[in-house]
């Protein structure tokens, strides 16, 4: 599996997630860069992705829709691109999104930063979400953020294969 350790900071609002995957880094790179790769691995299998816009420029407003396949339901959440350095740095708001993917209101938003490195003949990476307080924090940890963010990035090793 390509976590190798996950790591809840609650003094500062922080979740971190380091994974090692069999590809160098800009096959990883280039997933996140490529919407129909992306939806094949953001959320857990059992809940796909669909995004609707994608693209990894600063001050770019990313939005997809993850569908329950029993109920049919839409979670939509969205991304404002802060900064990019491809293929090895990329820094994004995170939020819950509304029906017209405006923030939900109530629900949480992170600052994000995903970074990529090479590391034995690999790529490592450290995604890093840091929420406004511990309780935003402690709240995406009981609907099981760190279950579903694991099994998400446990799936990015067999797209990177193909």
């Amino acid at each position: 599996m390509p976590v190798t350790d996950v790591t809840t900071d609650t003094e500062n609002c922080r979740l971190t997630i380091t994974a090692d995957f069999d590809a160098p880094v800009q096959r990883v790179w280039d997933l996140y860069a490529d919407p129909r790769q992306l939806e094949q691995v953001w959320g857990p299998p059992e809940v796909p992705a669909t995004f609707v816009d994608h693209d990894l420029v600063p001050g770019v407003r990313c939005t997809y829709y993850m569908t329950d396949p029993t109920t049919g339901e839409k979670y939509r959440g969205w991304w404002l691109i802060t900064a990019v350095e491809a293929p090895s740095y990329l820094a994004f708001d995170d939020g819950f999104g509304d029906e017209d993917f405006n923030p939900a209101p109530g629900m949480p938003v992170s600052k994000n930063e995903y970074r990529f490195t090479a590391a034995e003949g690999g790529t490592r990476a450290v995604y890093t979400s840091v929420y406004d307080s511990p309780e935003a924090l402690q709240q995406v940890l009981d609907m099981g953020m760190i279950e579903g963010a694991s099994s998400a990035i446990n799936q990015i090793d067999a797209v990177l294969a193909r």
